[in-house]
């Protein structure tokens, strides 16, 4: 086990999980930082892929964007591996914690996950969390979201990490092997901050800025659907896809205004960088009174006023176009 953890809570499972993973083996880096440098905000509404007969909403890339993409971005090697066999997971982790002593990030289901209060589970496999040791049978586990180190056993966590269905983790070990000495910061942070821009500002209609737009648009025209048991199922839907789902629509942009600010530090246009992270933080503030308001009109339909909801999501779809519009000329 290692010795003195200083286990940490984060907003985001998997961005906190790469930057202590990073910090402890060499290469400082912040929270925000991990989620920006990698491109990571974005957004998705695919009416076609159905999650519970219901659209697909996305705040962000897809899971493991940020263990992949922080690997070529920095230049970093990340060991990386799946399993098809249980049992050869359980001792290569034990290996590698118990008589290692390494840290180590796992890809776990929410659902699986014993410590975890019954009201937040739900089947999404695609927690990250650390072990930084094993003491018997039970893991000693730094889980981001927690607000300090739980433990779980080795049966219950091999579960966890075995789930089946959309996004199955299968035994998903990673941790850093080597990092370069000169990282330039500068050039990687102008190359990322115009990447984000440019995913946001896409033409694609259902993505970013647009995709936006087209939810805005499916939520006014509910005003008109008769199916009330639909309208609430909507409504539900929507903000366990914005909040529910890691750190949430509103805590995303929130941690990408951090980013921005962050990232002052290097040379780069700090008035063009203050700017949007002022509009993109307005806009995480816009996308929880959205959220909000979904939950009001879910719990007393004879409330639900379609146009006020999609309006106020037209106003962070706005706030954001003017933010990455900035952002493409950094």
């Amino acid at each position: 086990m290692i010795d003195n953890f200083k286990h940490s809570q984060f907003a985001h499972c998997e961005s906190g999980v790469v930057s202590t993973l990073l910090t402890h083996y060499g290469l400082e880096i912040s929270e925000p930082m991990a989620f920006g440098i990698t491109s990571t905000l974005s957004f998705a509404y695919f009416p076609f892929i159905k999650i519970n007969n219901l659209p697909l909403i996305a705040y962000r890339d897809l899971p493991k964007n940020i263990v992949k993409k922080i690997e070529k971005t920095l230049g970093v090697t990340i060991f990386k591996k799946q399993y098809k066999n249980l049992l050869e997971a359980n001792l290569e982790l034990t290996k590698i914690v118990e008589d290692e002593k390494k840290l180590v990030g796992l890809q776990t289901s929410v659902f699986y996950l014993p410590y975890m209060p019954e009201n937040m589970r739900f089947h999404f496999n695609a927690h990250n969390l650390l072990v930084y040791g094993k003491v018997g049978k039970k893991y000693k586990i730094s889980d981001p979201v927690f607000e300090d180190v739980v433990e779980c056993s080795e049966k219950e966590l091999s579960i966890a990490r075995f789930a089946k269905g959309a996004f199955a983790p299968k035994g998903f070990i990673y941790y850093p092997t080597d990092i370069p000495k000169n990282i330039d910061f500068t050039t990687i942070l102008k190359k990322a901050i115009r990447k984000n821009a440019k995913s946001m500002l896409t033409p694609f209609p259902f993505a970013g800025i647009k995709g936006m737009k087209k939810l805005a648009k499916s939520i006014e025209k509910l005003q008109k659907n008769t199916d009330q048991r639909y309208i609430k199922n909507y409504l539900t839907h929507i903000v366990r896809m914005q909040e529910e789902i890691g750190t949430g629509g509103g805590g995303f942009r929130f941690l990408y205004a951090a980013f921005l600010q962050e990232s002052k530090k290097y040379d780069l246009d700090n008035e063009k960088l203050q700017k949007a992270s002022e509009l993109i933080t307005q806009s995480g503030d816009t996308l929880r009174l959205f959220a909000l308001k979904c939950v009001e009109s879910a719990k007393k339909l004879e409330k639900f006023n379609s146009k006020e909801i999609s309006n106020i999501l037209l106003k962070a779809s706005t706030l954001e176009e003017e933010a990455f519009r900035i952002l493409k000329t950094i």
